[in-house]
Parts: C-alpha cells; structure tokens; sequence
C-alpha cells in the first residue's frame, strides 16, 4: 500500500500550516515514526514559506494580457493560470509515501532559482550536495547551478533551503521550463510497530 497527495494552495501564509497538518496527519496514520514526520513536516514548511514568499507568478501584465490578446485562455482549475485580478499566485504540494520512503515536492510559478555557484568556503564546510532525485511530475526539471548559500549568523532570513538540506536525505533544486522553481525531497521513513503501510 501506498499514499499519493497533492494539493494546489495559494500563495498565502494561511498555507503553511495546512500543507504542515496535512502531511502530519497522513504520516500519523500511516504510522510513521514522530521523530520522521517532525522532520518532514518541518522541511515542508520550510519550502511552503519559501514557495509563499518567492514564488509570485513570474508571467508580467503585459503578458497575461497578450495571451488574452491572441485568444489564448486562461484556465481557472490550472494551478500555473491565473485570472487577471489574482493577486495571490499558487503552488502545488505532492507527497507519496510508501513502504521506504516519504518523496515531497513544492513546486511554484515564480522566477525559479538564480543560477549561481555555492562559494568553495561553503562547499568545504559542509561537504558534497546531495544529488539531484528525479522529479515525481511528467514534467522535466531543468538542472540549475543553484546551491543556497549559508546565511551570516546576524541574517534574519535565508536559512529555510539549508534547513532542507539537513532534515531531508535527497533534496533537490531546480527549475520548471519557463514556469518556477521546484524543490523536491525524499527521506527513508522509520515506522511504529502498529504501522499501516507495514502491514500490507
């Protein structure tokens, strides 16, 4: 047995918590180890945060406006359309869980990651970046050169995708063709003695 989510939310802060409670209560009865799903369900706030902060919708007016132009419709159920007048944006939330690991993705429809290098300061502290998993969608990630950069200890923000990095044991980076950014990560689950995906 296996279970399979996604949920389409907007871009609001409202959001965060319920991608959280929904992840934690599929986890829980599921009957994955607490220790597992506090961590997941950390790292999936973290990329919900990131995704609501910086995954505005990257098309401009103008944009949205000669699509109109042409005749080309926005749909109102396609998570990457937006209705003129949406101020708010969305972004996508997949999980799958199943007998040895829990795969998460937060997928958005901002600008993407900067291509950017991780100084070698960075790189030699904290060692090899994960490699890349393979995105659950139909969709293919393009590769970015995007390592996020370890914050100053006086910086009041920046430290979510590094957060990932540590809580998760697969993360990746990367950006959808022309429509945003994706983080994706996996983790091997631990599972309580009276788990239900174990007893199948």
């Amino acid at each position: 047995m296996s279970i399979w989510w996604s949920l389409h939310l907007r871009r609001e802060a409202a959001s965060v918590p319920l991608a959280r409670r929904f992840l934690l209560g599929t986890m829980e009865t599921a009957g994955v180890d607490p220790d597992i799903s506090f961590d997941l369900s950390l790292a999936l706030s973290e990329a919900c945060a990131n995704a609501v902060e910086h995954g505005g919708d990257h098309r401009d007016a103008e944009d949205r406006e000669s699509r109109e132009d042409r005749g080309v419709a926005l749909d109102p159920w396609d998570v990457w359309d937006e209705l003129p007048g949406s101020a708010s944006g969305q972004y996508r939330v997949t999980a799958y869980l199943d007998g040895e690991k829990c795969r998460i993705e937060v997928a958005d429809s901002g600008p993407g990651f900067p291509a950017r290098q991780p100084s070698a300061t960075s790189a030699e502290r904290h060692g090899p970046q994960p490699y890349e998993a393979q995105p659950a969608d139909s969709y293919e990630a393009q590769p970015c050169a995007f390592s996020p950069q370890y914050p100053s200890l006086s910086a009041e923000d920046g430290r979510g995708l590094c957060l990932i990095e540590q809580l998760a044991d697969h993360v990746h980076f990367g950006n959808r063709p022309g429509r945003g950014a994706v983080v994706s990560f996996d983790k091997v689950l631990k599972w309580r003695k009276d788990a239900l995906l174990m007893v199948s």
